[in-house]
């Protein structure tokens, strides 16, 4: 989807190899307006202020993956309807 949309990659890292900090997580955070919090089928979109880092972990109590942000947007999880939307594809 990224080749498709011509999306170019800035950052990259891995969740396993360099795990997110709560501090990297709240600068994401700070820098964004909207977040898009992706559990299973499901994708629901809130205000970065209403959002708590509990918010954004799996069930083993890591953070989601991926997280990608797109301008002043932040997706958090899966789900390929909001990627798309995100990409404005």
């Amino acid at each position: 989807m990224l080749e498709k949309t011509k999306a170019r990659v800035t950052e990259e890292r891995s969740a396993k190899a360099t795990p997110l900090k709560d501090g990297d997580v709240r600068a994401l955070l700070a820098a964004v307006d909207e977040v898009v919090i992706a559990k299973g089928k499901k994708a629901a979109s809130r205000s970065a202020r209403e959002v708590v880092l509990d918010d954004l972990r799996g069930p083993t109590g890591n953070y989601r993956a991926p997280m990608l942000r797109v301008g002043r947007r932040l997706l958090v999880g899966f789900h390929p309807e909001a990627l798309a939307d995100l990409l404005g594809s």
